[in-house]
């Protein structure tokens, strides 16, 4: 057995599925979960000694790499003071300024430690807030595991095609709307039937749990205006996409953008895995009158012993710091090179497909060229047996992808010439191990 084997037999008799979060399982490709032990910059090493150039980048939050000395510096320096006080410390201030700096929607900030956290808050806010229940989201979009937004949540749910989750009550699924994205005259029409029970809307600001979707011309902006058109809430969910596509995020490139074609801005906003540079860290934030509704100032009440943590602070700062116009300028051209590659490989292989893409984060979706992938049902439906035998070749080529189609791809300002030499060499035969691939194609062992 290989050492990851022998972990992962270890793990299964002590934790479900021998993992602590589903899609780690390896689930929808199949095989022995790699279990990693260090990183550095582009790459990371599992228990078998194996390096690979990685794409999923801590599912987004290596930002500057693995291990940047500045980050960790800053978090070096934070442990030697001591490691979590439950009291307030100056660096959360500094980080919420350099939040606001970026996103001016950001009039007020509250440090959280999950992305789940931010927006169970962000919820339970606007329920406070407006007095109503009901709440409105899009097949597809994932916005952590709070029951009433698990219905057709995308993400690892996708990946184990489940519709949502036991455990959420009937009454739970019934305060949620799940209407298909990118369809504004749906939310017209709910808002039509609905509007003066409607406490918000949340929606990822650009998808990417469903596989990248990005929000058609004006989706997000026509949000902005039914909601405040009816007194409901839009919560725009950049846990994901916060300082990873921009330094404003996804909301930062389109509605808040200088020159925006359609200027839009959130009531609320989600952040998370970059804002905490490596670390548990996230945080919900908007518009003064809001925000000001959370205890100890409002009635609604949220508190964790560890927000604000204050290693996660000093990482978070770092990050933000250190994340300058150089480092967007990189990935973005790094992003352009590498799903550009992948297309002109694919297509050489005769492997019908689309490249989704939102800002610098992209995916690929199999049997797609014709119509794209706008929604949820787009997304299942294209030919998701393909990527398995992919994702293996590339794995067995020394390239970590995220283990689900349903995932973005990430890179960072340390992916440098020869990681991605690296990349473009495993994909031609990744591309012929997808041409070859059919609904009984079976995956390997290990």
């Amino acid at each position: 057995m290989t050492v990851s084997e022998d972990l992962f037999a270890r793990a299964q008799t002590l934790m479900p599925g021998g993992v602590n979060s589903p899609v780690r399982a390896f689930g929808s490709v199949g095989g022995t979960p790699r279990f990693l032990v260090s990183a550095n910059g582009p790459h990371v090493t599992d228990a078998d000694g194996r390096e690979y150039v990685d794409l999923v980048c801590s599912w987004g939050p290596a930002l500057l790499g693995h291990g940047h000395p500045a980050v960790l510096d800053a978090v070096h320096s934070a442990a030697d003071k001591g490691l979590s006080f439950g009291a307030s410390t100056p660096a959360e201030a500094d980080l919420a300024q350099l939040v606001q700096d970026r996103v001016p929607a950001v009039e007020r900030l509250r440090m959280v430690s999950t992305g789940t956290e931010a927006t169970m808050t962000a919820v339970r806010l606007a329920r406070g807030f407006t007095g109503r229940n009901l709440i409105v989201k899009f097949a597809g979009c994932y916005h952590g595991h709070l029951d009433s937004l698990l219905a057709a949540a995308g993400s690892g749910v996708a990946t184990l095609a489940l519709p949502g989750s036991a455990g959420v009550t009937a009454a739970t699924a019934a305060e949620t709307l799940v209407l298909p994205y990118n369809d504004l005259a749906a939310v017209e029409a709910a808002f039509s039937d609905h509007g003066d029970a409607i406490a918000a809307v949340i929606t990822e600001a650009a998808p990417a749990n469903m596989g990248v979707v990005a929000p058609g011309p004006g989706f997000n902006a026509g949000l902005a205006r039914i909601t405040a058109a009816h007194g409901a809430l839009l919560i725009v969910d950049e846990v994901l996409t916060g300082f990873r596509v921009g330094p404003g995020g996804y909301w930062g490139l389109t509605g808040g953008a200088a020159g925006a074609e359609e200027a839009w801005t959130p009531d609320l906003l989600t952040f998370g895995k970059v804002i905490g540079g490596g670390l548990p860290a996230a945080a919900l934030g908007g518009r003064e009158d809001v925000m000001n509704h959370l205890a100890p100032l409002g009635p609604v009440y949220q508190a964790g012993t560890l927000s604000g943590n204050p290693l996660a602070m000093a990482a978070g700062v770092a990050q933000l710091t250190h994340a300058t116009a150089d480092v967007y300028r990189h990935i973005d051209a790094t992003s352009l090179a590498l799903s550009g590659a992948l297309s002109t490989e694919l297509d050489r292989a005769g492997v019908d497909h689309s490249i989704q893409r939102a800002g610098n984060l992209f995916s690929v979706a199999f049997g797609t060229s014709l119509t794209g992938v706008s929604n949820y049902a787009d997304a299942l439906a294209q030919e998701s047996y393909r990527y398995a035998p992919f994702f293996h070749s590339m794995l067995d080529s020394g390239v970590y992808l995220p283990p689900s189609v349903f995932e973005a791809w990430f890179l960072s300002s340390a992916h440098d010439d020869t990681a991605m030499n690296r990349i473009y060499d495993a994909l031609p035969a990744a591309a012929a191990a997808a041409a070859t691939a059919t609904t009984t194609t079976t995956t390997p062992s290990t």
